[in-house]
């Protein structure tokens, strides 16, 4: 029986992962190097901040220390605060969606890579600001996707505000395989959405893909949940 819907942030509710990479860059060439578009979403789409930092620094022989990562995370967020307030990044489809789980009273729950203040930056006004019941973000873990521990954080949180609910009865929204793989491995129930890789990068990760949240249903997910072959 589906009890929750869980939302991963960055491309499945908002646009944001170009705002990141810009901001990330711009701090990037200031210590004169320049990560193309292309390398970013092939290999650090979906790291927090520190790993991004961490991993291109480990890549790119940067040789920066503890300080200066810290420093250009800082910087970064100075930038993308400012690009955030400048565009629109609520994906169309997903007002949609949620209405739809908030008419059904399906729990909502956000599990993101993002920052909780950046989360939060991104909600504020839009008519969901205060739609989803608990929001665990990078600040909330040790251990980013494909590791479980921020969806199963979530559930826990889930059922220390209502009633109880297992892995099994929830699904999962995400738009990459790391965030599908740390779903599976939670015992929830993968779907996917086509904002940022195609179906092709997404087959054999998913139960589901869309290319919309708007095309599913909740009926639909029910059915995934009620597939015991599945649970």
């Amino acid at each position: 029986m589906l009890k929750a819907v869980i939302f991963d942030f960055d491309g499945v509710v908002c646009d944001s992962e170009l705002l990141h990479y810009k901001a990330l860059n711009a701090v990037f060439n200031k210590c004169g190097l320049d990560i193309p578009k292309e390398v970013h979403w092939q290999t650090y789409l979906g790291y927090n901040d520190l790993d991004n930092v961490e991993a291109v620094n480990r890549d790119y022989s940067m040789d920066w220390s503890g300080q200066q990562i810290q420093q250009l995370i800082d910087e970064k967020k100075v930038i993308f605060d400012d690009l955030i307030t400048k565009e629109r990044v609520i994906i169309a489809g997903v007002p949609e969606f949620i209405q739809r789980l908030i008419e059904g009273s399906i729990r909502r729950a956000i599990c993101s890579g993002a920052l909780r203040s950046d989360i939060d930056l991104m909600l504020a006004g839009t008519e969901f600001q205060n739609a989803f019941e608990t929001i665990v973000a990078a600040d909330d873990v040790t251990r980013g996707k494909p590791d479980p521990e921020g969806y199963l954080l979530a559930l826990d949180n889930l059922n220390q505000s209502g009633d109880p609910l297992k892995a099994c009865e929830c699904v999962v929204i995400e738009d990459s395989h790391w965030g599908l793989e740390a779903a599976a491995a939670a015992g929830m129930h993968p779907v996917a959405v086509t904002n940022t890789y195609p179906r092709t990068a997404l087959n054999g990760k998913a139960e589901k893909i869309v290319d919309r949240l708007d095309e599913l249903s909740i009926e639909g997910l029910c059915a995934l949940c009620d597939d015991t072959s599945s649970n």
